[in-house]
């Protein structure tokens, strides 16, 4: 049963197993309501202290959850190194997939699809529900004694880049944000990350991409890169889409501590 926090009676809470890559690591799961949605998440915190840790927000991909396997090969070893780290599950993935939905979604998502007026309407809510849901985490996880609500990051891969495009620029409370394998040119124009990331600036932004992505072509990442402003950092890894290897999540964890004031 879950039942409501102590701290925010918007957020529920309860203590979970830690992943067995990482068993002294504490899991918490959490779940909250945003624009009239249910919104699942995990929550994972160093094993010792009592905090405040800064906190960042580790996004999926299309297709993924909270619990993808390839989110733990990154934010275990940060947690580990002294971050919270949360991820929710994007509307139509993880416990809030529709079969007939996010079937759409996806198919929208492939690359050289032509995509009907209803899905291009569907991806336009998804990124109005995924943006919201976003600000309503850092909202209900900020209330916690145990985050720093003042050193907040941004993480997404994939599709998690993409959304995050959208949402950084409009949150002051996200210091510091890493894109990974994401671009331009996906979904309605009036939500073309291109209109919308150089707005985050002066923050710092990290974008990291794969010479050999299969998913993102090389001419959309580099439209994301162009529309962003100073200061940004750009990484090409040699690499396809699902395989960055571990000299790039390296780079994503100094930038992370750089801009945490992680020691």
């Amino acid at each position: 049963m879950i039942e409501a926090s102590a701290e925010s009676p918007a957020l529920w809470m309860r203590d979970v197993r830690p992943p067995a890559a990482a068993p002294a690591l504490r899991a918490t799961a959490f779940e909250y309501s945003s624009r009239g949605d249910r919104v699942p998440g995990m929550l994972l915190l160093p094993a010792d202290g009592a905090g405040p840790f800064p906190l960042a927000l580790v996004q999926h991909g299309a297709g993924g959850s909270k619990d993808a396997a390839y989110l733990d090969a990154v934010r275990l070893r940060w947690v580990e190194r002294g971050i919270a780290v949360a991820s929710i599950d994007f509307p139509l993935h993880g416990e809030r997939a529709s079969a007939k939905l996010t079937e759409q979604l996806l198919a929208m998502l492939g690359p050289g699809t032509r995509p009907s007026a209803d899905a291009v309407a569907l991806f336009g809510e998804f990124a109005r529900q995924s943006i919201a849901d976003l600000a309503r985490a850092v909202d209900v996880l900020g209330s916690l004694p145990e985050i720093d609500a003042e050193r907040v990051a941004y993480v997404g891969f994939s599709l998690g880049a993409i959304l995050g495009s959208l949402y950084v620029p409009y949150d002051p409370r996200v210091r510091a944000a890493v894109l990974a394998v994401g671009g331009a040119g996906i979904g309605p124009a009036s939500i073309d990350p291109t209109a919308h990331i150089g707005r985050f600036a002066p923050r710092p932004l990290l974008l990291v991409n794969a010479s050999r992505d299969e998913r993102i072509p090389r001419r959309a990442a580099e439209a994301l890169h162009a529309a962003a402003g100073d200061p940004k950092e750009i990484e090409w890894f040699d690499a396809g889409h699902t395989d960055l290897p571990g000299a790039a999540l390296k780079r994503m964890w100094s930038f992370l501590a750089t801009h945490l004031r992680v020691a």
